[in-house]
């Protein structure tokens, strides 16, 4: 499953990543916010406009908005 996938609110830890599917620039700051295999994971929001783009997640104690794409990257286990 992926992230876009997870239902609101669930707990997931990450299980991979595609980083060749998110741009380079785009993947280190993904990584720099801690998006990186064995983090737990949960989406908190989803945005209302067309595609449900952003995507607000928390990752500790953050909270990071993503785009949908991104989030197709990121393949998780649900808790």
């Amino acid at each position: 499953m992926t992230l876009d996938e997870l239902e609101k609110g669930k707990a997931a830890r990450i299980a991979g990543v595609d980083w060749t599917a998110v741009a380079p620039d785009e993947a280190r700051r993904l990584q720099a916010l801690g998006i990186d295999e064995g983090a737990e994971i949960r989406v908190a929001h989803r945005g209302v406009f067309l595609g449900r783009d952003p995507l607000a997640v928390t990752i500790g104690s953050m909270t990071v908005a993503m785009r949908r794409s991104h989030a197709r990257a990121i393949a998780v286990e649900p808790e």
